[in-house]
């Protein structure tokens, strides 16, 4: 209780939003800690409630086809990511007829980011839930990469009926660190690590986990998003609500419970995947051992009733960005398997 009396004097002039922000991201780019002045690729709405006694919204973007197939895809993004992130999944999915409903999760990116919140899979799953019923979406395919997939697999269990479809994009959670030997950090020490977060750092992490030790500049914006955040005025604030949401990830682990979701699930795995929360604190006997998306895959598809498993070779954490052609292949066919 210490560690939060003396952080919260310092959150509370934490909202307003970054003077002079850029409208795109840029090297050395400053936003403000719902990333004011960053744009998305279409335009942001807000669904507004109040969960926990606290009057919250989270952003979230509602991309309509051309022509439409009538199915709809809502999209969860990672930890390190945010709905914009989406961008190219969006771009493919419209194309194809699907209504898109891409949500910032509270505690990320242009949502809110309360300074009390117990956050839980369950709470980040009746939000959305409450978002969808908000704009008439009765049925989805939930698709969630990185932590999105922990999420997306706690959606379809509390909501089976209104779940068609599960798509799994590397997500974390096919294991559980705790049980492994990953020591617990708990929130104050992860409050501390986000502190330090740069974009060197990012783009360090990026590199090496999500691309396969390879760089593209139409990454870079991406760095430069989560960067801004922890450069402009609500950098404390952004990195209480990160530590809050680690430490939900390390302890809410979904592994156990895959055996009991009821819909198809088209798993698409990155096999050269190595992610695992806290990893870097483990001992190394440990560390070796985590994050074998290779292996991951694999048992996860084992222990789901209905799952369709799809490698892709030499990709990472983030095989959407990485080839995006490649991987939309690959979903819109599963799309249509999955019916």
């Amino acid at each position: 209780m210490t560690a939060c009396l003396s952080i919260f004097p310092l959150l509370a002039s934490a909202a307003a939003p970054a003077a002079a922000a850029p409208a795109t991201a840029s090297v050395e780019a400053v936003y403000g800690p719902e990333l004011e002045g960053f744009d998305y690729p279409y335009p942001v709405q807000q669904y507004r409630f109040t969960s926990q006694g606290v009057a919250l919204h989270m952003a979230y973007m509602d991309v309509k086809p051309d022509r439409p197939n009538g199915r709809t895809v809502v999209l969860l993004h990672g930890k390190n990511f945010c709905a914009a992130t989406w961008k190219a999944s969006i771009d493919a999915l419209k194309e194809a007829g699907y209504r898109v409903v891409a949500p910032d999760q509270v505690g990320f990116c242009k949502s809110s980011k309360p300074e009390h919140y117990q956050y839980s899979f369950q709470q980040l799953a009746a939000n959305t839930r409450g978002l969808l019923e908000s704009i008439g979406v009765k049925q989805a395919t939930v698709m969630g990469h990185s932590t999105g997939g922990m999420l997306a697999v706690r959606y379809g269990l509390l909501y089976p009926e209104q779940t068609e479809q599960l798509v799994l994009a590397n997500p974390i959670g096919l294991e559980d660190w705790k049980a492994l030997g990953v020591p617990s950090l708990g929130v104050d020490k992860w409050f501390e690590r986000e502190l330090a977060t740069n974009a060197d750092k990012i783009r360090a992490y990026e590199k090496s986990t999500y691309y396969v030790n390879q760089w593209k500049p139409e990454y870079e914006p991406w760095v430069q998003m989560l960067a801004g955040m922890n450069r402009g005025p609500g950098k404390r604030l952004v990195a209480w609500n990160s530590a809050l949401l680690y430490d939900m990830i390390y302890t809410q682990p979904v592994v156990y419970e895959l055996p009991l979701l009821r819909m198809p699930v088209l798993l698409l795995i990155g096999t050269k995947d190595t992610t695992a929360i806290g990893k870097d604190a483990a001992p190394a006997e440990v560390r070796a051992k985590l994050g074998n998306y290779a292996e991951l895959g694999k048992r996860a598809a084992s222990a789901i009733p209905k799952a369709t498993l799809v490698e892709l070779d030499g990709m990472g954490h983030a095989p959407q960005m990485q080839d995006p052609a490649v991987f939309h292949a690959a979903l819109l066919k599963g799309l249509g398997a999955g019916r």
